[in-house]
């Protein structure tokens, strides 16, 4: 199915804290992102992406389980990791045990981001949860914590029936951002990856 922008609407509110938890409270996996082949594929596909061998600072929006941030461990010197869900910080702080550069904390977005900025940023499966002005806001903010140069990987689950607010509607917000340029796109039935540098002045 041909996608158009803004052939889907954010929604009118952004997910609640208690719908998570209850994802949380009725499974440890609410997503099965540990044993569906496709979520494997798709993480391992966003680290294959990165354009840089190794980063200093990381920022992981939304990290779940932790999945996701185990693999992004060897590649940074220091990973700041957050969900909104206490079981899936759990889970992700003993995901990351081994790894003491890399820091999991319990945040809700876009109102704590932190402070401080970050040569990578990993956000993945979440934006599509925000209403329209909390998407503009957690934008703005990651934007302002990337550094010129940086790099901002998106990767989204993909609605495979079309016409759905999914990873297609959310990267295309991105992707129009001012300031950031497109270094890697890829689409395909299941998820939709971007990786977007911030520009310098320079260039």
């Amino acid at each position: 199915m041909t996608r158009t922008q803004g052939d889907a609407q954010a929604p009118h509110q952004t997910a609640s804290l208690d719908h998570f938890t209850n994802l949380y409270l009725a499974k440890d996996d609410p997503w099965d992102t540990a044993t569906k082949w496709h979520d494997q594929r798709k993480y391992a596909v966003a680290v294959a992406s990165l354009p840089r061998e190794r980063y200093r600072r990381c920022y992981e929006p939304g990290c779940s389980i932790g999945l996701l941030t185990r693999l992004l461990a060897p590649r940074c010197d220091e990973i700041l990791a957050v969900d909104c869900v206490s079981a899936a910080v759990e889970q992700a702080a003993g995901a990351v045990r081994e790894f003491p550069h890399v820091r999991v904390r319990q945040a809700m977005l876009p109102a704590d981001l932190p402070d401080g900025t970050f040569d990578l940023i990993v956000v993945g499966d979440l934006l599509y949860y925000l209403s329209a002005g909390d998407l503009r806001a957690l934008l703005d903010g990651l934007f302002d914590r990337l550094e010129p140069g940086g790099d901002l990987v998106a990767v989204h689950f993909r609605d495979r029936q079309g016409g759905n607010y999914d990873g297609f509607n959310v990267h295309e917000t991105l992707a129009a951002r001012p300031g950031l340029r497109r270094l890697v796109h890829h689409e395909d039935e299941w998820f939709v990856l971007d990786v977007l540098r911030r520009e310098t002045p320079e260039t």
